[in-house]
């Protein structure tokens, strides 16, 4: 059969690293395609917190933050444990910074450093606590004329139009509790006037990446694909020659002369998958990635021939149901001093402000689902609970829905949540115990400068205190997740390998599409983003070189 349309390099999907892919194969001089099932782009990047975790990039070394490449190295040695193929790990080391070089190229990609946002392992040796996370500098989405109605939208954007940074948030949570957060506050409403003067459409984080990364690629002239889903790779004597999409109504051949990136996520969304590979306690669909990821491209390089890895875990993130069904990541909100977590017994079980991959481990090791979040009067009324803001009342449909219960006793919240009050006040009174010593004997908690990032400066320990103002709430605390860590098995190029070890030619795969190159861990916020544009990076690099 022929041929309705042929491209050097095609992309499927438009998150981070499938934009970085089309850039990079576009300034290598390759005629390249972008292939979006959705009905807008951007992927889990757009809607994601929009960190970028590679160490030594330009910005850092602007700011004076200069690793050896031993320093990181190391780390990550040390965070994947012997999971991750030595070469993948060299190639993210060394090429990484290369990656963020051609993406400053474009006039439209410009970062900035989170300082103080630690690495999320900084105790192990290499690890930084300030942090080596960068992020998009805030966007008028208005630039993008046309394509601004066709970005994924992202729930991170505030009232009014007010909008806020990693850094702005770590500040605005201590609102009730520090003068940098009361100052916060005063340039939040700034922003909120002089968007309405102006007329801005502002986005940060993973928003305003990809606004960056579409002005990039319009630069460029790459064709962007709506509404085209993937249907079939084509297979020629072995090698993967383009595929099958439909558009505009129709199947399309198209032929990929270079090759094909695999860029679509990973399969978290779809309940056959979840079942077939997650622990059981993580069936139920709590993610916060992109309705999309159903899986599509793993399942199309299983077809093919491809070996998988890591397929039993995921980005993991604790989260509370909202009453709509949408899931809230509780990322901060686990440093709240006057707070623990709780399994059914009425017993902690891990460092509450661990990070959260870290922090589900402990939960599904031990069989803790559903945990509930215990706080006091004096948490609802200092700290940001949920999106729920400070001293706000929580709304009726979160207690209607049995997500929230409140008591004047702890004895009476133990009865609503099904705990045994006894253990409950037990645990209460141990941890108020590390209140007055400011040291968690049990778990450590305060201990990592990452629990400290979001905890309340103005304790001993930002992350413990006593629980004992009345009357007391507890949330139900899900198993959720970023998106799965599982995938497509790739070399230090992102070609595709066999259970052999061999190469599927003219195969690629990025992101969630591929087994994690972290491992069963997470090294520093973005460390989702970071390897999926680095590895984007390769593949488009390969593809050039190929003949």
């Amino acid at each position: 059969m022929g041929w309705d349309a042929e491209h050097d390099f095609v992309v499927i999907g438009s998150g981070g690293g499938g934009m970085t892919a089309a850039l990079t194969a576009a300034t290598a001089g390759l005629d390249v395609l972008v292939v979006e099932k959705g009905a807008v782009y951007g992927g889990s990047t757009g809607i994601s917190g929009g960190g970028i975790w590679i160490p030594n990039n330009p910005t850092l070394r602007a700011a004076g933050h200069n690793d050896s490449r031993a320093s990181i190295r190391r780390y990550l040695e040390l965070l994947t444990e012997g999971r991750v193929d030595s070469k993948r790990l060299d190639a993210y080391v060394d090429h990484g910074p290369a990656a963020m070089e051609l993406l400053e190229r474009s006039k439209w990609l410009r970062f900035f450093w989170v300082k103080g946002y630690a690495d999320y392992h900084p105790e192990l040796e290499g690890g930084r606590p300030l942090g080596r996370s960068v992020e998009a500098k805030p966007f008028d989405t208005r630039r993008l004329g046309e394509d601004e109605r066709h970005q994924r939208p992202n729930t991170m954007k505030g009232p009014l139009g007010l909008w806020v940074t990693a850094k702005d948030y770590h500040d605005l949570a201590m609102v009730k509790r520090t003068w940098r957060g009361r100052w916060a506050s005063v340039v939040a409403a700034w922003r909120v006037s002089s968007n309405l003067v102006r007329r801005r459409h502002m986005a940060t984080g993973g928003r305003a990446l990809v606004a960056r990364l579409r002005m990039a690629l319009k630069d460029t002239g790459v064709p962007l694909w709506l509404r085209s889903p993937m249907t079939e790779l084509v297979i020629e004597d072995g090698r993967v020659t383009g595929i099958v999409a439909e558009h505009d109504g129709a199947q399309r051949r198209i032929r990929a002369r270079r090759g094909v990136l695999l860029a679509t996520g990973g399969f978290e969304h779809s309940a056959d998958l979840r079942k077939r590979y997650l622990p059981e306690a993580a069936w139920d669909d709590y993610s916060g990635g992109a309705r999309e990821n159903v899986g599509d491209g793993i399942e199309a390089g299983l077809g093919v021939g491809a070996a998988t890895d890591l397929m039993d875990d995921a980005w993991w993130m604790p989260s509370v149901r909202h009453p709509s069904g949408a899931v809230v990541p509780l990322v901060s909100e686990r440093s709240i001093p006057r707070s623990v977590i709780v399994s059914a017994e009425g017993t902690r079980f891990t460092n509450e402000s661990a990070p959260y991959v870290t922090f589900v481990h402990a939960q599904l090791s031990g069989g803790h689902v559903p945990a509930w979040f215990i706080m006091d009067a004096k948490a609802r009324a200092r700290y940001p609970f949920a999106q729920i803001l400070p001293g706000a009342p929580i709304p009726e449909p979160y207690y209607a829905a049995g997500i929230a219960h409140r008591a004047d006793t702890l004895a009476g919240l133990a009865e609503k949540i099904g705990v045994p009050a006894g253990a409950l006040a037990d645990t209460v009174a141990r941890f108020n115990g590390f209140a007055r010593t400011g040291v968690d004997a049990d778990f450590g908690r305060g201990e990592s400068a990452y629990d400290r990032y979001y905890g309340d400066p103005t304790l001993p320990n930002p992350c413990i205190d006593a629980i004992e103002k009345a009357p007391y709430y507890a949330f139900r605390i899900e198993v959720g997740d970023l998106g799965t860590k599982g995938g497509l098995v790739c070399d230090e190029n992102s070609r595709v390998l066999r259970e052999d070890g061999s190469a599927i030619d003219g195969l690629y795969a990025t992101g969630n599409t591929t087994a994690a190159v972290m491992g069963n861990e997470y090294a520093g916020p973005g460390a989702t983003i970071g390897p999926s544009i680095v590895f984007g990076y390769l593949a488009a690099q390969h593809a050039a070189r190929s003949a």
